[in-house]
């Protein structure tokens, strides 16, 4: 059997969570697992190393340091690919489960693909939240799919895929979004039908500031898909308002196919009609009314794709 190649897991985290041990466990001989922080203060500094079982490979933290000009999870994954000894990489977040297949699911999907992500299924923990499932299932489950948006939660890819990576880094240091500038430079993205089910919001206005983040993200990394989508926006709420059960009958029968697709069971699907009603109010409010949002304790006024403001802590 040929030995695998080795990659470096990159894992942005400021906590000592079970998710590092979850990954750390499934490392062969060769693999790294970086875990990456903003400071020598934060918890997961503070704890380390966090995991106690002995694992195959080696596990390194890595101290970012404060962005300046960009969003911490995009100072972090520069910081990251920085520090990585190896060209195979795999990004990750923290907050979902990690089984024990996940990172040798990636990596053989990898060797038959190329540049590979799975998609996320958004499960809301408030009332907001919760009612925008059936939106998320469609841009943010789906779109990995069918469109090839690498999602930064769970994506392998070799720094060969990238035509410059050195651009690729010195940008991740001047924007928001850092799966979001890694589907611009890489279109082939394949997306697997294997889901990760990832709990969101928590409170309203952290699923305010949340969908204020995500409608920017679409608006400067793609302008003229956020110029259609509007105007689809528009057309769906002017039909729908003339023809209601035509609208309840497409808005629901979309959804429900995308979470059969998924192996989604959700009674949200319900949500669906409203949900695409209230769409083009909730565009609008994200994309003009808001100049600024919250992510990760930091407030971020975002003035172009690569003209990032850090207003404040928040």
């Amino acid at each position: 059997m040929a030995t695998p190649t080795p990659v470096s897991v990159l894992l942005p985290t400021m906590h000592p969570t079970d998710v590092i041990a979850d990954v750390a466990r499934q490392l062969q001989f060769g693999d790294e697992l970086l875990v990456i922080c903003d400071a020598e203060d934060d918890p997961v500094a503070r704890a380390w190393p966090t995991v106690e079982t002995e694992v195959d490979g080696e596990l390194r933290l890595v101290v970012a340091g404060q962005p300046h000009g960009c969003s911490g999870k995009a100072n972090a994954i520069a910081a990251g690919m920085a520090a990585a000894r190896h060209d195979r990489l795999v990004w990750t977040d923290d907050d979902f489960h990690h089984p024990p297949e996940w990172l040798d699911e990636l990596r053989s999907d990898y060797e038959r693909r190329g540049p590979v992500t799975e998609p996320p299924v958004f499960e809301g923990r408030d009332p907001l939240s919760i009612a925008l499932e059936p939106l998320y299932a469609i841009v943010g489950t789906a779109s990995t799919v069918d469109v090839g948006v690498a999602w930064g939660g769970a994506v392998c890819f070799d720094r060969s895929d990238l035509p410059d990576e050195a651009a690729f880094e010195a940008d991740l240091q001047r924007t928001i979004s850092d799966d979001g500038l890694l589907t611009d430079v890489l279109p082939n993205v394949t997306g697997t039908k294997r889901p990760r089910t990832v709990p969101v919001g928590g409170s309203i206005r952290a699923s305010l500031e949340r969908h204020v983040r995500f409608s920017q993200i679409v608006r400067y990394h793609d302008p003229v898909v956020t110029v259609g989508l509007l105007a689809g926006l528009l057309a769906f709420t002017v039909g729908s308002l003339l023809f209601p059960l035509l609208g309840a009958a497409l808005s629901t029968s979309l959804v429900g196919i995308t979470y059969a697709r998924f192996g989604v069971r959700r009674w949200t699907v319900l949500l669906a009609f409203p949900v695409f009603l209230a769409m083009l109010p909730l565009a609008v409010y994200g994309l003009l009314v808001r100049s600024t949002f919250v992510w990760g304790g930091r407030r971020y006024c975002w003035h172009s794709k690569f003209d990032v403001e850090i207003v404040d802590d928040a």
